[in-house]
């Protein structure tokens, strides 16, 4: 059928509450583009994935896909309930952009789907407070420190250069509405690749500032994302603050090595000589930090495929370090959860060879039936690294979607 385009211009908002009859739903940021992609339900066709057929594909990877890339293995019991990979082509698929909504075809419904656009961006009703939780750290703090002291030690011994090393909070969550709660970190974080993810009793509502991949025909982009600071209390803290990462070699260096694996990992399905560096250390301003990231990109090879460029980048470089494996490796041992969906991706395949990953990171994740949630954050660790200013960057982002919330940690 046609598209469905709504007469009245999107005015940027979204009635969250809308998505609440699907059971398999992925709504994606595309901030720097003022988009939103949105794949809503599951179509009865034959099921798809990201690396092949020309439907729109919509999923996520978790962590634990890299078992199935490389010889790893994790030591600990599963975590967060979702499958390590899982797309599928959606029943409806809107785009949403400035002064534009749009739902593509891929059913015949014409009256439920034109049904279902007017309600997405119908004016949402004032937001209710979140129900109040306390969430636990599972890592107390000494042990966090005793274990960046055990990877500064193998950075010492040049057995890795940088690792990105993370702990867990829980909570239970039993009085939760997560369109509520995702409503309200979106408004909070501001985050440019956001993303609201239901699969059946599963949920995770992600805050990410971080892109992974963009592909636009035979280009695409790769965005690591190293380097953080809170913003300031006054416009001269603040822009204090903002000077000081973009100076911090320490910083810069924690970038610099990320970009590079991200760089070696894209070029392995790139055309020779197209992998280039667009963009060094740059600082990117969002509501509750202050972030560094570098853009690099590449022409793809002739006859690469989705899984060719997932396989050759996947986990990404901002959330394992580098050397890769042997991070990944150490990452299992120091580590006190599987991280499941978190540093995976959520994203997008779309038929004119448009997709768009996130790095899953300041997300929640909960389950709708044991009320169990889940929070990650870390960070890198190098050679440079404090292991007390680690430990307070890692509770800093973690209070950045909690307090979001208005829940304690």
């Amino acid at each position: 059928m046609p598209d469905i385009q709504i007469d009245r211009p999107w005015s940027g908002s979204l009635n969250w509450h809308a998505l609440r009859p699907f059971r398999q739903v992925l709504a994606r940021r595309v901030g720097d583009r003022g988009e939103w992609v949105i794949g809503a339900g599951a179509s009865a066709g034959p099921e798809n994935t990201p690396w092949s057929g020309p439907r729109a594909c919509f999923g996520f990877a978790d962590y634990d896909l890299k078992n199935s890339f490389e010889d790893l293995v994790s030591r600990h019991p599963e975590g967060d309930g979702f499958a390590a990979s899982q797309w599928w082509s959606p029943r409806f698929l809107v785009r949403l952009g400035p002064g534009r909504a749009v739902l593509q075809g891929q059913t015949d419904l014409e009256e439920e789907g034109r049904a279902f656009l007017e309600q997405l961006i119908a004016d949402p009703a004032p937001l209710p407070p979140v129900a109040p939780a306390r969430w636990v750290r599972r890592t107390s703090r000494d042990r966090y420190l005793g274990q960046v002291r055990l990877l500064l030690d193998h950075i010492r011994r040049g057995d890795i250069y940088e690792v990105n090393y993370c702990t867990q909070r829980t909570a239970q969550l039993a009085d939760f509405d997560p369109c509520t709660a995702f409503a309200r970190l979106l408004a909070y974080s501001d985050a440019p690749f956001s993303a609201f993810l239901r699969i059946g009793d599963q949920y995770a509502l992600c805050a990410s500032p971080e892109r992974f991949l963009r592909i636009e025909g035979d280009r695409l982009i790769t965005q690591p994302m190293k380097g953080t600071r809170p913003r300031g209390r006054s416009m001269a803290e603040d822009r204090a603050l903002l000077e000081e990462l973009a100076a911090d070699p320490k910083e810069r260096s924690e970038n610099i090595m990320a970009l590079d694996v991200a760089r070696n990992d894209i070029s392995r399905i790139a055309a020779p000589g197209s992998v280039q560096v667009d963009e060094l250390c740059a600082v990117k301003s969002y509501p509750s930090v202050h972030q560094m990231v570098s853009t690099a990109s590449a022409r793809l090879r002739a006859g690469v495929s989705r899984m060719d460029i997932l396989r050759a980048t996947f986990p990404m470089a901002s959330m394992t370090g580098a050397p890769k494996v042997r991070a990944m490796q150490l990452i299992d041992e120091v580590e006190d959860m599987r991280r499941g969906l978190f540093s995976g991706t959520m994203g997008f395949f779309l038929p004119d060879g448009t997709a768009d990953l996130n790095v899953v990171i300041r997300t929640v994740t909960w389950n709708a039936v044991s009320g169990k949630a889940s929070l990650i954050s870390g960070g890198a660790i190098t050679a440079a690294s404090d292991p007390d200013q680690e430990f307070a960057e890692c509770e800093h982002k973690a209070r950045s979607v909690l307090n979001a919330l208005g829940h304690a940690c």
